[in-house]
């Protein structure tokens, strides 16, 4: 496997309260890795960290090959960062900011209309090209700033947050452009606050709680630990009146219905399978399993 980002025993306090908390994990080069967390957990500072925006207190972190704090400028060459705020300039159009990053990232100038022409279109931004961005709404806002780190493809790409403020439509199609990025070998690190998010593009998960990383794994594997599936009957008005837990198999499907009949229930039955909404709420809420039952 090659390795695009090494983490080991990353720590980083801010006026003596610890927000990243001896954090170790790798990431496969064109792995998708999605962190999540609630509020405060420590997501965009450990992202500050590997983007080289942040230094760390202790620790050590490799991105591409290079060590953030000691070769920065190599991890820099090699990386593309969106953050939760728009990195864009008010006062050119849509195409004069995709342009002008362009140049900056070393493209020529026919080149870069060419590319700022290609991302215009992919991100559904070709009726407002000629516009002032500052007259932009925030969903056409955060497009252009998420076409802008496409310009280049990066080695490892750093979306925190991307698809805040996007509707539904944009959302899906942001996923199959980070699923083709991901294919051609590029690593992408997201954080995310949509769950569904992350179980349809995330390899593996990691959920950040107190600074620490109380889970980690494959979608299917972290949904796995919280339990099986299970079968629920609600009554008429659609209220949840009984739960039965099952294996998910037609002969024990047949059982879990058996004993409804035997009860005399009456109401719908419906299958519910683990979340990754779950997940998170096991490992991030104040009366859930411990962290070891899940990492």
């Amino acid at each position: 496997m090659h390795t695009a980002i090494a983490v080991q025993g990353l720590r980083k306090a801010f006026r003596g309260r610890v927000v990243v908390d001896d954090l170790d994990f790798t990431v496969a080069r064109g792995e998708v890795f999605a962190l999540l967390g609630p509020n405060g957990a420590g997501k965009t500072t450990t992202i500050n960290i590997l983007t080289t925006l942040t230094a760390a207190d202790a620790g050590k972190a490799e991105v591409a090959g290079w060590d953030v704090r000691t070769q920065s400028a190599e991890v820099q060459r090699r990386i593309s960062l969106t953050g939760q705020s728009a990195a864009i300039d008010d006062a050119l159009t849509a195409t004069e900011n995709v342009v002008m990053f362009a140049r900056l990232s070393g493209l020529g100038r026919a080149e870069s209309k060419r590319r700022a022409a290609d991302l215009i279109a992919q991100f559904d931004l070709t009726d407002a090209a000629a516009r002032i961005v500052r007259t932009f709404s925030g969903g056409m806002r955060r497009r252009l700033d998420l076409a802008l780190s496409f310009v280049v493809t990066p080695e490892v790409l750093f979306l925190d947050e991307p698809t805040t403020g996007l509707d539904t439509s944009s959302r899906r199609d942001l996923w199959d452009i980070i699923r083709q990025l991901a294919s051609a070998g590029t690593t992408v690190f997201l954080t995310t606050q949509y769950l569904e998010e992350a179980d349809q593009l995330a390899d593996r998960v990691a959920v950040l709680h107190d600074g620490k990383i109380a889970a980690l794994g494959t979608p299917a594997e972290l949904k796995s630990r919280i339990g099986g599936d299970t079968m629920e009957l609600h009554d008429s008005r659609g209220e949840l009146r009984r739960e039965i837990p099952t294996d998910g198999s037609i002969p024990d499907l047949r059982r879990a219905l058996d004993l409804l009949d035997e009860e005399g229930a009456d109401g719908i039955v419906t299958l519910r399978r683990p979340t990754l909404d779950d997940v998170f709420l096991a490992v991030t809420s104040p009366a859930a399993r411990t962290s070891k039952e899940l990492a």
